[in-house]
């Protein structure tokens, strides 16, 4: 199904087990200080796709401890492989973890795409030296990184922190969620624009930002570096890709953000 003339890609999504779904989404809006407008199943947001014309889904979720990386892991691998139209899946580390070649090799194994980060709710500032060999094991099995960034209430994510880590690992792709820096933008986007290996999704941005900037930060970056993207269950994916069309974009602009730059930087054919 297309809308219009677009194949839809919606690049962040959270999905949890049925059984916690409900207690995981209602942390997650605790700790944003939102009603999550989503429930976290899978059968839920593929339900919200067909609705909406939204092709596939790059589903992820983040282990807040070393022990959780595995099992998380599978299950992603799980319901990307019940669901192989329509999923494509991001594995999860922890810096803390005591065998972290082991656990990328594990994510390969699995087929996932990439890795998901999130710095303020796993507990790390970007640039902690713990996070160095997950850079130095990203870089070199070219898995690119999809990682939250961007929190006014903490330091652990902002922009400043990762422009060191854009210096040093110039062959690793970093993905930050949420236009470079959720409830910072204009510091991201000053910040990390210029960096080529550095690209951005549209998750909880558009809500927040008026059309005519939100354009801008998009055009800062380059279409050809911008990822559309909701943070099902926070947001949810209609809503999502109605606040994105309406933004002024060119018909190239549009197809690249909605789905090619995503199959470009995770390799899916």
């Amino acid at each position: 199904m297309k809308i219009g003339k677009f194949t839809v890609i919606d690049s962040h999504c959270h999905i949890y087990p049925t059984k916690i779904a409900k207690p995981a989404v209602e942390s997650t809006g605790r700790f944003y200080d939102m009603t999550a407008l989503g429930d976290g199943t899978v059968n839920s947001l593929l339900a919200i796709g067909e609705r909406a014309g939204i092709d596939r889904f790059v589903v992820q979720s983040v282990a807040t401890t070393p022990h959780q990386v595995q099992s998380i892991n599978k299950f992603i691998a799980d319901e990307v492989s019940t669901f192989p139209n329509k999923l494509i899946g991001l594995g999860t580390m922890h810096p803390d973890s005591l065998d972290l070649k082991g656990d990328l090799e594990h994510i390969k194994e699995l087929g996932l795409h990439g890795v998901k980060l999130h710095p303020d709710i796993q507990k790390f500032k970007i640039d902690d030296y713990r996070l160095l060999k997950i850079y130095e094991l990203c870089e070199k099995e070219n898995m690119p990184i999809l990682m939250h960034t961007g929190d006014y209430r903490f330091d652990f994510s902002n922009p400043n922190r990762l422009v060191p880590i854009l210096d040093i690992y110039k062959n690793l792709t970093i993905i930050g969620a949420h236009l470079g820096g959720w409830s910072v933008w204009d510091e991201a986007v000053e910040k990390l624009s210029g960096y080529k290996n550095f690209y951005v999704d549209s998750s909880s941005s558009l809500y927040e930002l008026p059309i005519d900037h939100a354009t801008e930060i998009i055009r800062t970056y380059g279409a050809d570096r911008v990822l559309f993207g909701s943070d099902f269950p926070v947001f949810s994916p209609d809503i999502e890709l109605e606040r994105f069309m309406a933004l002024p974009l060119t018909e190239k602009e549009r197809r690249m953000i909605l789905s090619e730059n995503v199959l470009k930087l995770y390799n899916i054919k």
